[in-house]
């Protein structure tokens, strides 16, 4: 990052078309990992006016009822009428599920595959970020964009702003100086809403401003903040009516804003057999374990894996000058306090429980963890933190 710059994260509603998609997705997953805790699901979603389209590759000891699933979770969101283009009741679902590929499914079950342990689901390359930007350790501008869509829906539900509707996306443009944010510059918000705010989106940005702006950004907010609401002018068709949606298609959402790089594998309706999920979550909870102990200011980690192999076929860590110890020694620290394999990610992070669909909307990444509380994800602790701080100085010192 340059001396001084712009950087800009979005995030979008629990509403958007993408991340209905990929709720739906994930609470099929949890359902059947209620079922089944060695499920295997690969379940993509698309969702257009009045219809949802579920497909993928599932194998499950159990029955769920998918279009009770699909129908609640839509309903839940908040499409739950005709004039807001989707109601959960009524909307057709169509279903087209096959089993796991037999070829996959052998690579991926302990003892069955060339090797003798559990491989990985894919091949692939995953990445994990942490900074010390915030609180949570994560990136500023994306912990506000997500901050920014949880406001709105909680403003909506509660009806603190009228005739809200679903659909929604936030932009935050931070400004910063030596690698530190200074300042936020720019804020997007749009919201859909009823036709009672079409006419009068004066009143609509006073609102958006009062009410949802100026919570979130706290003492970021200030005179000179540039601000935009619903700048096409207005914004009443949206959801699954004003756009296709699919599972899959908000990575950069999903994952740190832009900061840092992707792998370019989706999370939603996968179970964890797919490293593309659960070493994603690994490589984040490595990171923000490093950067919790005080070893560096900024992590990037990646993991990347063969298909049926269980070791990682690579580990690195990128610090970006911001390293306290010898950056050559954390490689090492990695392999020595985390479990890199499949089944070693699964069963460190918990990842067999049905705890996806919350992950669906408003970010995999920068919950606060607490004790099975609804949005605390085990990725987030940093309970290895103080073993790395002991190990890295134990190294320095022996060497």
């Amino acid at each position: 990052m340059h001396q001084n710059q712009l950087f800009t994260s979005e995030s979008v509603s629990v509403g958007h078309p993408d991340k209905l998609a990929d709720q739906v997705s994930d609470s099929i997953l949890d359902e059947m990992l209620r079922i089944d805790p060695n499920a295997r699901v690969a379940c993509e979603t698309m969702v257009t006016t009045g219809l949802c389209v579920v497909g993928g590759e599932v194998t499950c000891d159990g029955y769920v009822e998918i279009r009770d699933v699909v129908r609640k979770t839509i309903t839940d969101v908040g499409y739950d009428s005709s004039d807001k283009g989707m109601d959960g009741e009524s909307c057709a679902v169509m279903i087209a599920l096959d089993e796991q590929s037999p070829e996959i499914s052998m690579g991926v079950t302990e003892g069955e595959g060339a090797h003798s342990e559990q491989g990985a689901g894919d091949q692939g390359l995953m990445f994990g970020y942490a900074c010390r930007e915030t609180e949570s350790l994560m990136p500023l501008a994306i912990d506000l964009s997500h901050k920014l869509m949880a406001r709105q829906e909680e403003v909506r539900r509660k009806e603190i702003v009228p005739h809200l509707r679903p659909d929604a996306k936030s932009q935050v443009t931070v400004e910063y100086e030596n690698m530190l944010p200074k300042a936020v510059h720019t804020v997007v918000l749009s919201t859909q809403h009823g036709p009672e705010w079409t006419r009068d989106q004066g009143g609509m940005r006073d609102e958006v401003i009062e009410h949802i702006i100026k919570p979130v950004l706290g003492d970021w907010y200030s005179n000179d903040l540039v601000v935009h609401t619903n700048p096409t002018g207005s914004f009443e068709r949206g959801g699954p009516h004003g756009d296709c949606g699919l599972t899959g298609r908000k990575i950069i959402v999903d994952t740190y804003g832009g900061m840092g790089r992707h792998g370019g594998g989706a999370f939603s309706g996968k179970d964890p057999s797919k490293v593309d999920r659960s070493a994603a979550y690994m490589a984040r909870y490595i990171a923000k374990n490093l950067v919790a102990a005080g070893l560096c200011d900024r992590c990037e980690v990646q993991l990347s894996y063969a298909i049926g192999v269980a070791e990682p076929t690579s580990v690195s860590v990128d610090t970006f000058g911001t390293e306290k110890v010898d950056p050559g020694c954390l490689e090492g620290l990695i392999r020595d306090h985390f479990e890199l394999t499949p089944k070693g990610i699964i069963d460190s992070l918990g990842l067999k429980k049905p705890i996806y669909l919350v992950s669906a909307a408003l970010g995999h990444f920068g919950r606060i963890p607490g004790e099975d509380a609804p949005g605390s994800f085990s990725w987030e602790q940093t309970d290895v933190a103080e073993a790395l701080s002991r190990a890295a100085a134990s190294t320095s010192q022996s060497g």
